[in-house]
C-alpha cells in the first residue's frame, strides 16, 4: 500500500498483514475524522475502503502491468456506527478479469466478523 500518498498522509493510514498474509489498513479515530459526535464519518470509512481496494488489487496485478485502476461503482454498506477506536479494513478480489475487477472490502473495529461497512466494487482496469 502508498501509505505515502497525500491521501493515505491525510487520513493516517497505516498497514500490517493478517495471520494469512493479507494488507489490512489501520486508521485511528481522530476529531479530523468525526461525524456525529463520538463516530466515524462515513467518507472516512468509505475512503478507507476504496483504498484498501486499490491496493489489494495494485499487489495482485503484476508488478510489470502498468493498469490503471479506475471505479466503475462503488456500493458502501454502513451496518453500525464507528466509535472512538482503531479501525482496520481488507478486501477480498472476488474477480479479476482483463478489463474489470470485481472487490469487496469490510471495515471492523473489534471483530472482523462484525464489521462496521461494507463496500462492493467494480473497477475498470486500463492496461498498456
Amino acid at each position: 500500500m502508498e501509505t505515502n500518498s497525500p491521501f493515505a498522509r491525510t487520513m493516517g493510514f497505516g498497514s500490517e498483514r493478517d495471520s494469512e498474509g493479507r494488507l489490512v489498513l489501520t486508521m485511528a479515530f481522530e476529531t479530523n475524522k468525526m461525524g456525529r459526535p463520538g463516530f466515524l464519518h462515513g467518507g472516512a470509512i468509505a475512503g478507507m475502503l476504496e483504498a484498501v481496494a486499490f491496493a489489494t488489487l495494485a499487489e495482485a496485478l503484476d508488478a510489470d502491468d502498468n493498469a490503471r485502476i479506475k471505479p466503475i461503482n462503488v456500493t458502501v454498506n454502513y451496518l453500525r456506527g464507528g466509535r472512538d477506536a482503531l479501525t482496520r479494513a481488507r478486501a477480498t478480489i472476488e474477480r479479476l478479469g482483463r478489463r474489470v475487477a470485481n472487490v469487496e472490502a469490510i471495515a471492523w473495529q473489534d471483530d472482523p466478523d462484525n464489521p462496521i461497512a461494507i463496500a462492493q466494487m467494480n473497477l475498470m482496469l486500463q492496461r498498456d
